[in-house]
């Protein structure tokens, strides 16, 4: 090829790959400017929600106080008058039973006799009432309101249910001391070696267990449960990940090769490449969910309980199909022998 040939060509590439930068830069841009109008179309609807919750309350409490204001009114007006009586009665008693002698004590006595039964009868304290039952209506329709909010969030969960994909775990890539149950959804350790075969794709060191399937795009979600348990790992690895010997490349996210979140003890690590991320949490959850998106080459974990997110591993791009992969932990002297188990609903 002549040179100014050469030339052209180069000339004819670059300029494929500037067109190339220029849409994936305005790839970027249109989906930041998306993402900006999602998150300020959603943060507006909560605020709307807020106004409408903060309004109702504001009316509720109103109507509550009304009332409260109308019945202690009634019984200042019913105390008024027993201090009235009172008043005359100490004025009589100040003045002599026989009211400078012109009444005689009989007549003084039975009028205020009348007086006090009539006082009795008209401010007894029972006839004024707060309507308890009214209230207590309006706090079942509160605390039902309260219920269907709650029933409805987190949201987010509703989402990432979407993304739930049906997964078994492969018995073939267990460790021997793993019983893996017959449903695959569960892994349990036994300080007993299993007799199972020899199989390539075994774990012969560490006690991780894979999918049977794997997934090489869209979105995906799964919940796992670790409750009760005192360590575990879990995360995604390539079906390249080492299966044999002592080395840490057999390890979950010791390597470029997977992902893992992993709790020992209280402490969250979140662990890729060989590196770990220590975490500031102190919850330990019974449920920890796992979001995975080919799309933006996305690992998240979150801890399912309050929907609180843990980490997020931004990766640019998958290069291989993904397999879950769990670890249940050696049984710590009995401190860990539950199973590490993945949830269907």
């Amino acid at each position: 090829m002549e040179q100014h040939n050469i030339q052209d060509h180069l000339i004819r590439q670059k300029e494929l790959i500037k067109y190339r930068l220029k849409k994936l830069n305005d790839k970027q841009n249109e989906i930041k400017s998306k993402s900006l109008v999602m998150r300020e179309n959603t943060m507006k609807k909560y605020k709307e929600m807020q106004r409408v919750l903060e309004e109702d309350c504001r009316i509720t409490l109103s109507l509550l106080e009304i009332e409260e204001t109308a019945t202690v009114h009634a019984l200042d007006d019913l105390i008024d008058t027993n201090c009235v009586l009172l008043k005359d009665i100490e004025l009589q008693l100040n003045q002599g039973l026989m009211d400078n002698g012109l009444k005689p004590v009989e007549r003084v006595i039975t009028m205020f006799d009348n007086r006090v039964q009539e006082l009795l009868r008209t401010t007894d304290p029972g006839l004024v009432k707060l309507d308890e039952a009214k209230a207590d209506q309006l706090l079942g329709l509160t605390n039902n309101l309260l219920l269907f909010i709650r029933s409805q969030i987190p949201i987010a969960k509703r989402l990432l249910k979407t993304y739930s994909t049906e997964v078994i775990l492969d018995p073939t890539t267990a460790h021997p001391k793993l019983i893996i149950s017959s449903a695959g959804d569960c892994a349990t350790f036994t300080d007993v070696w299993q007799d199972v075969p020899e199989d390539k794709g075994r774990f012969d060191t560490t006690l991780n267990v894979l999918s049977l399937q794997s997934w090489d795009s869209g979105r995906h979600y799964w919940e796992i449960d670790v409750s009760e348990k005192l360590y575990w790992e879990l995360g995604l690895t390539y079906p390249s990940i080492s299966r044999k010997g002592q080395k840490e490349d057999c390890w979950l996210g010791r390597h470029a090769d997977s992902w893992c979140l992993e709790y020992f003890d209280g402490d969250y690590n979140a662990w890729h490449g060989g590196t770990a991320h220590p975490l500031p949490i102190s919850t330990c959850f019974r449920r920890i969910g796992i979001l995975c998106s080919f799309y933006g080459g996305l690992v998240t974990f979150l801890g399912v309980d309050s929907m609180t997110p843990l980490y997020s591993f931004c990766t640019g791009t998958f290069t291989d199909a993904l397999h879950l992969a769990l670890c249940p932990g050696h049984d710590l002297q009995g401190t860990n022998s539950k199973p590490i188990k993945i949830c269907q609903s």
